[in-house]
């Protein structure tokens, strides 16, 4: 019996670090590890793939060109928290710092 691969969620796409192993590269396409290596071997893996040392890594940005997601989203409310914070700096440069 196959084994189901649970794909990446959006939000664990977007928090992954600068590259990922082949096993979570795999699991964002929705395949098996076992899966990933054949398709490296074959030079047929759906993005870069590197190999530094002993282990392959994919680069998260050609991971993500590859699934179509091209940048990170801006959400309306990340926009409307970051002048809010920036702000309060303002307001304490216009106090002299005694906000």
């Amino acid at each position: 019996m196959r084994q189901q691969t649970a794909m990446l969620t959006f939000p664990e796409l977007f928090q992954l670090p600068v590259s990922v192993s082949l096993a979570t590269a795999a699991r964002a396409f929705g395949f098996s590890t076992n899966t990933a290596y054949k398709l490296v071997r074959r030079e047929a893996f759906p993005c870069r793939v590197i190999r530094p040392s002993w282990c392959y890594r994919v680069p998260t940005m050609s991971l993500m060109a590859a699934l179509g997601v091209e940048s990170l989203p801006v959400h309306f409310e990340d926009v409307e928290s970051g002048m809010d914070f920036a702000a309060r700096f303002d307001d304490e440069d216009s106090t002299g710092g005694r906000g």
